[in-house]
């Protein structure tokens, strides 16, 4: 039989208690990231730039871009060959003789009923041409007296506008060919340069500042005492910002000492936008970003049902009087802050999920989520999380994707094997061969 004491149920823990219900409930994803953009957008950057077209790389556009000219601006071939009109031409063999020569950049003079032009691709047509034809249908017969350019015997019976490309049939004078909002990639600045675009306005890049808190943290190159680690952190973060087109203000790494950690916040927010930690947000006595968030601004402190990357912070930082004067900001008072969890792998995962949206809507880029592609697993993964999860993955030459066998939040090796994530639900396993959502990382990082 039982003793009392056995039969009698516990009492409560009080500590036990109160710790459980301060504990925040568990967010999704999306909800959070709905959060932070609605936050976000409360923060536009308004100071615009003009910037060369040759300088423009990685900019956000502030204004539209429209074609100041027909592309091409002019009825051009797209072959080398020869300019005719295909009425001339009745039955392969017919012989034409060669009026004119014009390479690209020349203007031919308009051609004579029954000859060619000798053409080169991009060359702009004669006046009364009609089609070309491509040299290697042609055969090129010199002049017996060594006289003029000779004729040309054309090998097949030509239509009316074969490699032809007529002026504006790519764009048209006065079209947008790139939006407001804009990312300007390679691809863009070409397509600007296309319409006489010779400087471009763009947002002005967001100004983020990164620091790392910790006294067990040692840079590189130094020495490493026991107990303490490199901050890989600070390098990946800064890289990341790079990446994404930002102004990275990096303040290194701040003591474990709250007056420490508010002058840098105090710092930091008189000069960025986005102020970004990793780690040190949680409740213990050496972790002083918490109360010192608290005491210069507003935080709240969120658990996001993903994995990895569970704790997230978001708040905001007041500027002091003087740097708000001076602020180019909506909301001049105020930097955005956002503290990310310290392990590598959810810190980096963390950024490109919930960081790299804010910076896109700050921006004013209309559409900020990632893009995803269906893609087929070549892994099996049995057991699911009852969170969201970010596997890390990689693309092989069949078409599917392979796992990288270690999925800790600890391991940074798997975020440079990866080439992207696989965005599985709560609870979903995976059997090889099943279609799952691939997020590539080059669209999380630099889109």
């Amino acid at each position: 039989m039982a003793s009392m004491a056995e039969a009698r149920p516990s009492a409560p823990d009080p500590a036990r208690a109160a710790g459980a219900a301060a504990r925040p409930p568990l967010l999704s994803l999306d909800e959070a990231l709905s959060r932070l953009i609605d936050g976000a957008r409360e923060h536009l950057i308004r100071d615009t730039e003009i910037v060369g077209s040759f300088d423009a790389l990685g900019r956000v556009l502030a204004a539209e871009v429209r074609s100041l000219l027909d592309v091409p601006p002019a009825d051009n071939t797209s072959m080398d060959g020869y300019a005719l009109r295909a009425a001339d031409v009745p039955a392969p063999g017919t012989m034409l003789p060669v009026a004119q020569r014009i390479p690209a950049g020349k203007v031919g003079q308009p051609l004579a009923p029954g000859s060619a032009a000798r053409i080169f691709t991009g060359a702009q047509l004669p006046a009364g041409a009609d089609a070309v034809v491509m040299q290697e249908q042609c055969e090129a017969v010199a002049d017996p007296a060594g006289a003029g350019l000779g004729a040309v015997r054309v090998g097949i019976v030509p239509e009316a506008g074969q490699w032809v490309r007529r002026r504006g049939e790519d764009v048209q004078r006065g079209a947008v060919v790139l939006a407001a909002g804009t990312r300007l990639s390679p691809q863009a600045l070409g397509m600007a340069a296309s319409v006489g675009a010779a400087t471009l306005q763009v947002w002005r890049r967001p100004r983020v500042a990164v620091f790392s808190t910790g006294d067990e943290l040692v840079m590189p190159g130094e020495p490493l005492p026991p107990g303490a680690i490199y901050n890989s952190n600070r390098f990946t973060l800064r890289g990341l910002l790079q990446a994404a087109g930002c102004e990275a203000i990096d303040l290194g790494i701040v003591p474990d000492r709250l007056d420490a950690t508010r002058a840098a916040l105090r710092r930091a927010a008189a000069e960025a936008d986005l102020i970004l930690t990793s780690g040190g947000v949680s409740v213990g006595e050496e972790d002083h970003l918490r109360p010192a968030v608290q005491a210069e601004g507003e935080l709240t402190l969120w658990q996001i049902a993903m994995k990895p990357g569970k704790p997230l912070a978001f708040g905001h930082v007041r500027r002091a009087q003087a740097a708000a004067a001076q602020a180019a900001q909506a909301e001049g008072g105020r930097a955005i802050f956002i503290g990310l969890p310290g392990n590598p792998v959810s810190s980096f995962v963390t950024f490109l999920l919930a960081v790299a949206p804010v910076l896109r809507a700050i921006q004013g880029m209309p559409d900020v989520a990632p893009r995803a592609l269906a893609l087929r697993a070549d892994f099996d993964w049995p057991r699911p999380d009852r969170r969201r999860e970010f596997l890390r993955v990689r693309l092989n030459d069949r078409g599917g994707l392979d796992l990288f066998p270690n999925q800790s939040s600890g391991v940074l090796t798997s975020t440079v094997w990866a080439d992207g994530l696989v965005d599985l639900p709560a609870g979903q396993a995976v059997s090889a061969g099943q279609t799952v959502r691939y997020l590539p990382l080059h669209e999380l990082i630099g889109r």
